[in-house]
């Protein structure tokens, strides 16, 4: 998906640890981050300044700080602020924008390891001008979120596994 955009020149920035995820490729910008408040702070300067572009965002300390140290209060107080600040991040988009929050793995703090766990994460997507409650299902891979990514820039991406889930609420 990140080669997709940025060889069709769609500006791709990484804020958090995107770069280290993926090593670097096929990232316009790396801003590293060292706290979620870091991080929503980045999401919405850069979502500002980036009308038509890909702004990818990891806050760091759900996985890092609470996830892996097994700290249930922490995740939920991080949970409360990142709720607390989500109106100014919807507060940057335009009406044809998409807002997708989810996780990369699940990473549950109550369950006596500081492993990755196996829950579903939550993928959740909001349009300005979308349609709203639509239900998307429990989706067969992760690979959907990034074909629907790449059918919203306009791209097939036959290249790319996955199912795009684009029209079910634009």
């Amino acid at each position: 998906m990140l080669d997709i955009l940025f060889e069709n020149r769609i500006p791709t920035i990484a804020v958090g640890k995107i770069d280290d995820l993926f090593a670097g490729k096929s990232l316009s910008e790396k801003i590293h981050t060292k706290s979620n408040a870091e991080g929503i702070e980045e999401t919405i300067s850069w979502s500002k300044k980036t009308p038509n572009g890909f702004v990818f965002t990891n806050l760091v300390d759900f996985d890092a700080l609470y996830g892996h140290r097994q700290d249930p209060k922490g995740m939920k107080e991080a949970l409360e602020y990142f709720d607390v600040h989500l109106p100014r991040i919807l507060e940057t988009l335009n009406g044809d924008d998409i807002l997708f929050i989810t996780a990369d793995h699940g990473n549950d703090p109550t369950d006596n390891s500081t492993d990755h766990s196996r829950e579903y994460v939550p993928l959740l997507a909001y349009a300005p001008n979308g349609k709203r409650n639509i239900n998307i299902g429990v989706r067969s891979t992760f690979a959907d979120l990034g074909k629907t990514v790449v059918d919203y820039f306009g791209f097939d991406g036959k290249e790319l596994s996955g199912t795009s889930f684009l029209n079910d609420f634009i």
